[in-house]
């Protein structure tokens, strides 16, 4: 069972035929429930990096590396076994889709894309795994 801190509420946008009177209106937020073995993992930094030497590396002037990343976890669809909101994981970038909600921009990813689960200090319960 899932608490209400693993779903995110945001207003859905107004499509271009709507009244103007409605317009003037606030819609309502929706609660978003993910399907399947999905997270909604906040999107990490811009991409750009610091070397060593303290030079500042731009995203666009690196090849697209295949470098893994850590994020948050603001969401996780019911049949995600071994990952919780709130823990960090880590991924590739390439891995996840791009997703805007309320503002925010965050990266839609499958459980299987998880490359290591960090979880906060005294969240040592996990589900047990899949043993083959």
């Amino acid at each position: 069972m899932r608490t209400s801190a693993s779903r995110i509420l945001y207003e859905m946008p107004r499509s271009a035929a709507a009244s103007s009177s409605a317009r003037r209106k606030r819609r309502p937020k929706e609660e978003i429930r993910l399907t399947g073995d999905r997270l909604v993992v906040l999107q990490p930094e811009n991409g750009e990096r610091t070397s060593r030497g303290g030079l500042l590396i731009p995203a666009t002037a690196a090849p697209a590396p295949k470098r893994c990343v850590w994020g948050e976890v603001a969401l996780v669809g019911p049949d995600v076994r071994s990952v919780r909101v709130g823990d960090r994981v880590l991924f590739l970038p390439q891995a996840g889709l791009e997703v805007e909600l309320d503002g925010q921009e965050y990266l839609l990813l499958r459980e299987r894309d998880v490359q290591a689960v960090g979880s906060p200090a005294g969240g040592t319960e996990r589900a047990p795994g899949q043993y083959l």
